[in-house]
């Protein structure tokens, strides 16, 4: 696997791939995130229980998308490789959770969606005051594509986790569900 981009450089309480598990289960979705890493030949992976309940995340040095990718294989081949987990999600920013940071971040990636694209925001929050609507608000004000909720093209993925969010702006299919696997 090559390594991850630039913008996927190791930091503290940093991420590049999120994950849920079953609630309470979050100590084996560690360990087997951890053992599919080490398993695609990366030698250091920093896989953290969360402060929300099901949700853990990985600082990888290897690509995040690769990652889904090959996860979505060996489910297929091997799916008891990854029974400890439910989704798997790359993603491509990590910004502090405030309105105009993740506006920005979603500024410095909304350009991956081609102009006759269509893209819907999907945000996903937890520990947090922010309302999903006034950060869809802030989002969307700065994509100048069509928007479609119902199969969209593209997915701008909002992660929040308290004080930090993840964001991705993704095909659909880059959302891995095992459950749907």
């Amino acid at each position: 696997m090559k390594p991850a981009s630039p913008s996927h450089e190791k930091m503290p309480g940093r991420f590049n791939v999120l994950a849920t598990t079953l609630r309470g289960q979050e100590p084996l979705g560690v360990a087997t995130l951890t053992s599919i890493l080490s398993e695609l030949n990366d030698p250091d992976p920093k896989v953290e229980i969360t402060d929300v309940h099901g949700v853990i995340t990985a600082q990888t040095s290897l690509d995040p998308f690769e990652v889904v990718e090959r996860i979505r294989e060996m489910a297929v081949k091997e799916p008891w490789k990854v029974s400890g987990l439910m989704r798997v999600i790359p993603i491509e920013r990590v910004v502090e959770t405030r309105l105009e940071r993740i506006a920005e971040a979603v500024d410095a990636l909304k350009e991956k969606i081609p102009p006759e694209a269509t893209y819907k925001v999907v945000v996903e929050k937890r520990h947090t005051q922010l309302s999903s609507r006034e950060i869809i608000e802030a989002v969307a004000s700065r994509i100048e594509r069509k928007v479609r909720l119902e199969n969209p093209d593209w997915i701008v993925l909002i992660e929040v986790l308290g004080g930090l969010t993840g964001i991705s702006v993704i095909r659909p299919d880059q959302i891995l569900s095992l459950v749907k696997v």
